[in-house]
């Protein structure tokens, strides 16, 4: 007997267009969130629908997470003044950057949502697919190119983003055509068209029609993917995308110092469901190698396979990843092979020694610098005397650097003259922002999800407490005679793995208030996922566990060897239980 199809299938078959009610919706003043079948339709448009988990003794207020479309992390000066100005008329006052190398709006009332949605159009971004069952914001290296290879690589991840996007008119129809913008935001929109040279870079092509002249999306058709796609580029050997982990991945190839192409990857993802076996981390396998102009014809046929084989039936065993551990990788070779009319090369060499974000000042090849800043949790935010905002509104207004936001929630000013330099530090520092030039190896390469209070999947914090954890295991470092040595760490509030706790050096994922799963042995390359080592540890437990690791790491490690790779060798693990 098959299988019956979730609800979201014959959800996204009656509504293809992906409309739902949701205009309805927003023209009722008397609502103040979504409801029914809505709360999946506006994930397609970029939108989460969230309360806030601190007030619920006192009933529910409701708000949404609103996230933007970034490829490659690239948003220009003109751009961000207008993401900063709308934090502060219709979000909670901060911006978040996330590991897909976004921007996030946080606290959004049900009232602001259209003049968000349509200010960041119009600043020539968008929302569209940033969420629901779609390929993803894409992935790229963040640093700025440094040769014609990172300038190749950032136009292909341009063209894969445009080749993947779906085709829904609903979306233009309710956040560009059907907003008119009000409360003063519309002059520094109009300031940031008049900036650009081009026309919107993620508005899609038209739909196709079916015989009754409805829309129909080519490549997603009436029903789109069983799940979430996420793709990203990664040029060695930096790995600094965690290219590993993506449903899709496209590893730059160079020979005589030049772009040749990419080796294909496919089948990686992170999430899971605690105590559903069904569901697991899975790093992709390496398919074969592609040309350049392969690229949208490979990548158009990776994501019509899943939305093919994909899982209709099970929405927490329909990624990609499972396709490939059931079907095998052979299995998806040859499918391949048969969309495409003939098999791919086998993939040429690479490595990859290392990932993370590179903090201080760097020359770029045109002459002009770059300055990676870290940002504690991805959070631009005022707080006390850190007053980060003010200082990159400031910087934005009076230099116009380019802002590129990192996989590891960083961020990156580049295309900065020299004689700029001293003011720009002086405006940071001014501010007190002087953690950002130089955070120390445990803050600059840790990450953690917002969790609680705004979503509603936490399972316990993560974001709130992460940088006192971090504190006290740089405090175990000490103890152990090990300090400032570099250490992957990262927090999850729940199995869903937003911050890649799978693949660090020391993985937290939340399991209940206050008590979490401990991951170790992933390595700083982002090539080997993590293992349990303890569950439903209290979190005060947490730096005396690890602290006492770091005391037989100190003893025992070989020269140079990482905390991850002695920890995936050492005598730490505990014995397989033999059934009875």
């Amino acid at each position: 007997m098959e299988k019956p199809l979730t609800k979201n299938e014959f959800m996204k078959a009656e509504k293809p267009d992906l409309s739902g009610n949701i205009q309805a919706t927003l023209a009722d003043p008397s609502l103040d969130r979504f409801s029914g079948d809505d709360e999946q339709f506006i994930k397609f448009h970029g939108i989460y629908q969230q309360d806030d988990r601190d007030k619920r003794k006192t009933g529910k207020e409701y708000s949404v997470m609103v996230r933007t479309r970034q490829t490659g992390g690239i948003v220009p000066a003109s751009q961000y003044i207008v993401y900063d100005e709308l934090s502060s008329l219709f979000a909670n006052g901060t911006l978040r950057i996330t590991s897909r190398q976004t921007f996030q709006f946080h606290g959004v009332l049900q009232k602001g949502i259209g003049n968000l949605i349509k200010s960041i159009n119009e600043a020539l971004s968008s929302t569209l697919a940033t969420c629901g069952d779609v390929n993803r914001n894409v992935t790229a290296p963040s640093n700025p190119p440094v040769d014609s290879i990172g300038v190749a690589v950032d136009e292909d991840a341009f063209a894969i983003t445009r080749a993947l996007l779906p085709r829904t008119t609903a979306y233009h129809s309710i956040w560009v055509d059907g907003v008119s913008l009000d409360l003063g935001i519309g002059e520094t929109v109009a300031k940031a068209r008049a900036s650009a040279d081009q026309a919107n870079p993620y508005m899609p092509p038209p739909a196709d029609s079916d015989d009754s002249g409805a829309p129909v999306d080519p490549l997603y058709g009436k029903t789109y993917l069983p799940r979430k796609f996420k793709t990203g580029f990664a040029i060695p050997p930096n790995n600094d995308t965690d290219i590993f982990t993506n449903d899709m991945g496209f590893v730059a190839i160079v020979e005589n110092g030049k772009l040749i192409g990419y080796n294909l990857l496919v089948g990686g993802g992170l999430g899971t469901s605690h105590g559903n076996k069904l569901t697991y981390p899975r790093l992709a396998d390496v398919i074969g190698f592609i040309t350049r102009e392969q690229l949208i014809a490979v990548g158009s046929a990776v994501v019509a396979i899943h939305r093919d084989w994909g899982d209709r039936t099970d929405r927490k065993h329909a990624r990609i990843k499972y396709v490939l551990q059931e079907k095998g990788v052979e299995w998806f070779r040859n499918e391949l092979a048969q969309r495409l009319g003939a098999p791919l090369p086998a993939a040429k060499p690479f490595i990859f020694k290392g990932q993370g974000d590179a903090f201080g000042w760097f020359k770029q090849l045109d002459g002009q610098w770059f300055l990676g800043l870290f940002i504690e949790t991805g959070r631009v935010k005022d707080a006390g005397d850190y007053k980060l905002k003010t200082a990159l509104r400031a910087i934005a207004e009076k230099f116009g650097p380019v802002f590129r936001l990192t996989a590891t929630q960083n961020l990156i000013l580049s295309d900065i003259k020299e004689e700029n330099k001293s003011a720009i530090e002086k405006i940071l520092k001014d501010h007190g922002c002087s953690i950002v030039f130089n955070p120390g190896l445990i803050k600059g390469r840790g990450m953690a999800c917002p969790a609680l209070p705004t979503c509603g999947l936490a399972l316990a914090e993560s974001e709130r407490i992460f940088p006192a954890l971090l504190a006290k295991l740089e405090d175990a470092q000490a103890a152990a005679g090990i300090a400032n040595e570099e250490l992957v760490v990262r927090m999850t509030g729940c199995p869903n793995g937003c911050a890649r706790p799978y693949n660090a050096e020391i993985g937290l994922v939340g399991k209940a208030p206050g008590k979490y799963n401990l991951m170790l042995g992933g390595n700083r390359e982002g090539t080997r996922l993590a293992r349990t080592w303890k569950e439903s540890v209290l979190l005060d437990e947490i730096p005396v566990a690890v602290g006492e690791l770091f005391k037989q790491y100190a003893q025992q490690r070989k020269s140079g060897q990482a905390f991850g790779d002695w920890v995936n060798d050492a005598a730490v693990w505990p014995a397989p239980t033999t059934p009875a």
